[in-house]
């Protein structure tokens, strides 16, 4: 079966020209559905049994982690894999970075050793950007700062359109912490060009009305919009990026803002739940959302893998060309 989809595999879609993934601030809707549309092929091998398709064998990825990371770090490496690319996960803790190299200097020599990508997360906004002005091979960004993380905002939105079959005219709530969320930022671009409504919604130190000039509503009650929404993708709260706390106690936000049985009650019979991970169960999400029927929250994750595949294949196929 493998063989037979290599060969209708075919070469990589002509509208398809870009060396790296950043950010989806840049793609076209046109590029955007090009990803989920092979997302959907690659979750089709995943999940038929075969769950390898080499179709970049010989190829090298380095997994550039600064920040810590369970589901995005081992769905690049798993997807990297079912493609035959061989994977080096770097460790910045036991790296030369501890004794003063700079990160163009750890990339470069990586570069050196006939690597073709570079996944890389990093705390500093543009650290994929400023990577790939300044070397040769493949970028994929898996999270910069508080800025993007497009490969979860595109798993989040494929997940939405196998629900739908589309997000033309769906209302997508974004709830908790959207001031420190990359994956905000990155579901906010997919989404509304996509066609898809957004709402923003948490505590107004979390919520800026700015997000008004990206044309998406701003609420601070979740009940206010419990009966509206078709999907809810609920964010973590972002301690760890966080000078001062944003609301008075874990106890306090989630009575006004945690997804609990009751407020299920109150939203559309056929409402989806979502979450980036990882869950807090009990702020954001209680258990019996997290692992109900509306939920979506594992399916985020083997869609990861189809994504994160599709991404490198298109990204590695064309730039074998250039």
């Amino acid at each position: 079966m493998v063989s037979d989809l290599m060969k209708d595999w075919g070469t990589v879609p002509t509208l398809w020209n870009r060396r790296h993934l950043l950010g989806l601030e840049e793609l076209s809707a046109a590029e955007i559905t090009l990803i989920l549309d092979q997302a959907e092929r690659f979750r089709g091998v995943l999940t038929s049994g075969d769950r390898k398709i080499p179709l970049l064998n010989g190829k090298t990825c380095v997994n550039l982690f600064f920040e810590n990371s369970t589901r995005t770090r081992t769905s690049f490496g798993l997807a990297a894999r079912r493609l035959g690319i061989d994977v080096v996960e770097f460790s910045a803790a036991t790296s030369s970075l501890s004794k003063g190299e700079t990160i163009i200097d750890t990339a470069k020599n990586l570069e050196a050793m006939q690597i073709d990508c570079v996944v890389v997360r990093h705390s500093c906004p543009g650290t994929p950007k400023f990577l790939a002005e300044n070397i040769n091979s493949v970028v994929l960004n898996a999270g910069d700062g508080a800025h993007e993380h497009p490969t979860q905002g595109l798993l989040d939105i494929l997940t939405i359109r196998q629900r739908f079959g589309t997000l033309k005219g769906l209302t997508v709530a974004l709830v908790g912490d959207i001031a420190h969320s990359r994956t905000a930022r990155s579901n906010i671009q997919g989404l509304k060009k996509l066609g898809a409504n957004v709402i923003v919604c948490g505590p107004s130190t979390l919520v800026s009305r700015y997000w008004e000039e990206f044309g998406v509503e701003c609420s601070y009650s979740l009940d206010d919009i419990l009966n509206r929404v078709d999907v809810f993708n609920l964010l973590r709260i972002q301690f760890e990026r966080q000078v001062v706390r944003p609301f008075p106690s874990i106890a306090e936000y989630a009575h006004l803002y945690a997804m609990n049985g009751e407020r299920m009650q109150r939203t559309k019979k056929d409402v989806l739940i979502i979450a980036p991970g990882p869950i807090n169960r009990g702020v954001e999400i209680t258990p019996e959302v997290a692992d109900g029927p509306h939920s979506a929250i594992l399916d985020q994750v083997t869609n990861g893998v189809a994504v994160r595949m599709a991404v490198l294949w298109l990204t590695l196929a064309r730039s074998a060309e250039y």
